[in-house]
């Protein structure tokens, strides 16, 4: 799975994220692709002002609390706003 970093040219509506942001939401995204528990998943990750945005879908609330925790360790992150959602369809004990 790719992880797309924020989309380029930006548009006209705010100020483009600054290195650090991309920087940023690069770590994270390197570091959700490694991990077993989230490396299969459809996450998109950006950053603004030091605050990881996760969002996509998941399998289930464990991959969603997993991808919460890793961004959090990664150095420079200043908050997270985990907006993943989990595949319609889940049911536990499947």
């Amino acid at each position: 799975m790719s992880w797309p970093y924020p989309d380029f040219p930006f548009a006209d509506d705010g100020p483009p994220p600054d290195g650090a942001d991309v920087r940023l939401a690069a770590l994270v995204a390197q570091r959700l692709s490694i991990d077993w528990t989230t490396r299969r998943q459809q996450i998109t990750v950006t950053a603004q002002n030091r605050v990881v945005i996760l969002a996509g879908v998941v399998t289930d609330p464990e991959t969603r609390r997993a991808a919460g925790e890793l961004a959090w360790d990664v150095s420079g992150v200043f908050d997270v706003c985990n907006a993943l959602r989990l595949r319609s369809g889940w049911r536990r004990g499947r």
